[in-house]
């Protein structure tokens, strides 16, 4: 996790300036959802820690008993967007079976696409928000989203059979990979929903791309179809 999110979850903090119903979600996760949507809509630099703590309905000082201030708070919403699919790599490429290869791509592909569309607020958005983009906080997030990159190009590398998809290097590669399965960034910001439908098109576009046959395709879907739920819950 990010040096920034250094918070304590288990230290209460004062009681609320505007009493609301019961939530489902814990405190330090209530302040999460309350800036996904502040930073997305308004951006993060023209959010204050005192509009988060207003939009949740607690005091700005009851912020600071989770997060150590609004950098803290973007550095793990970043860390969302990417990590639940950046955990999985190792024990995808581990599972997947020798003989279909391409399951893995296309597997990886199905997961992160479940990240980006289950995260609060599309967060996905903030990577191209230029106040997002220049602050100190990006750069520390860099490294991850860069490992995530690798692991697209690794594996679109293992199973490369086009021309022109060859004659990119591993990161190039992997950057072309993910800006496919980002499609799902757009998706949201249109209001339309993500469907299953949706992932399994994204994941196949990522496999024609390596040159994948359509038969290579079908055969990937289903071993990644089998294994899906052991990583997404079903």
């Amino acid at each position: 996790m990010s040096t920034h999110a250094l918070a304590s979850a288990t230290r209460p903090g004062r009681p609320r300036v505007i009493p609301r119903a019961a939530s489902a979600l814990a405190p330090r996760d209530e302040i999460l959802q309350a800036a996904a949507e502040l930073f997305v809509n308004r951006g993060f630099a023209a959010t204050s820690t005192r509009d988060i703590a207003e939009k949740v309905g607690i005091r700005q000082a009851s912020l600071y008993y989770h997060f150590e201030g609004k950098a803290g708070i973007l550095a793990e919403l970043l860390e969302r967007s990417v990590r639940p699919s950046l955990e999985k790599v190792e024990e995808i490429e581990r599972e997947c079976p020798v003989d279909v290869p391409e399951a893995a791509l296309y597997l990886l592909a199905l997961i992160d696409v479940d990240t980006l569309a289950t995260v609060p607020h599309n967060i996905g958005r903030l990577y191209r928000m230029p106040d997002v983009r220049s602050s100190e906080v990006f750069e520390e997030f860099r490294p991850a989203f860069r490992e995530l990159v690798a692991a697209y190009g690794r594996l679109g590398a293992g199973i490369v059979s086009s021309p022109v998809a060859a004659a990119l290097g591993v990161d190039q590669l992997g950057g072309l990979l993910i800006q496919v399965v980002e499609v799902v960034i757009r998706i949201r910001s249109r209001g339309d929903e993500v469907t299953g439908a949706h992932a399994r098109a994204i994941a196949a576009t990522c496999l024609r791309i390596c040159g994948t046959s359509e038969e290579r395709i079908a055969r990937a879907a289903v071993v990644a179809d089998e294994l899906l739920p052991t990583y997404v819950g079903g």
